[in-house]
């Protein structure tokens, strides 16, 4: 097995526990156990439980990142590629695979400074999504609408049906094409 297939199988395994039995659980040996590897192995790539967490918050912000980055990119208008790319891909990611919610729910919980690589990612989006073409303000609203969006789906607040969720969406970018 190659070190990033372990390291992977250590991130979903801890992702799985926060899920599956909430952040107090999140241990060194649950996670090693969970992945099939020791803990030294755990703690080869691993050496504490911030390092996993900050782990389980890099691997997120670099799928995520990589895959608005993409979506703007294949985006040929010239306003608002950016802020469809954020709608887009919270979109995707507030759907029950949840594996963002983990690594920001434990750093969160465990140690906010942990949070530090997301909350600068988070500036840089922003900046991007202020300068789209669109109004900045309407930008960010909308920009601040599918992180609720987000955070009612990851806490289970009146979370919206498929039919809605799917017309949401729909009406969110369409806000990005009026102006």
């Amino acid at each position: 097995m190659a070190k990033n297939d372990t390291r992977h199988k250590i991130l979903e395994a801890a992702s799985n526990i926060v899920q599956q039995d909430g952040i107090l659980d999140l241990t060194l040996e649950a996670a090693a156990e969970q992945a099939g590897v020791s803990k030294g192995g755990l703690l080869y790539h691993f050496p504490s439980k911030d390092a996993l967490i900050e782990g389980m918050v890099q691997h997120l912000m670099e799928g995520y990142a990589a895959n608005m980055k993409k979506e703007a990119d294949q985006d040929t208008a010239e306003k608002g590629r950016w802020t469809r790319a954020f709608i887009k891909e919270t979109f995707l990611q507030s759907t029950p695979s949840k594996n963002m919610d983990a690594g920001l729910m434990a750093a969160a919980a465990i140690n906010p400074d942990l949070l530090k690589p997301i909350q600068d990612a988070y500036e840089k989006w922003q900046d991007n999504i202020e300068n789209d073409g669109l109004n900045p303000v309407n930008a960010t609203v909308l920009r601040l609408a599918v992180d609720g969006l987000w955070f009612s789906e990851i806490f289970g607040l009146a979370p919206l049906e498929k039919r809605q969720r799917e017309l949401v969406l729909e009406r969110l970018i369409q806000l990005t094409k009026e102006e």
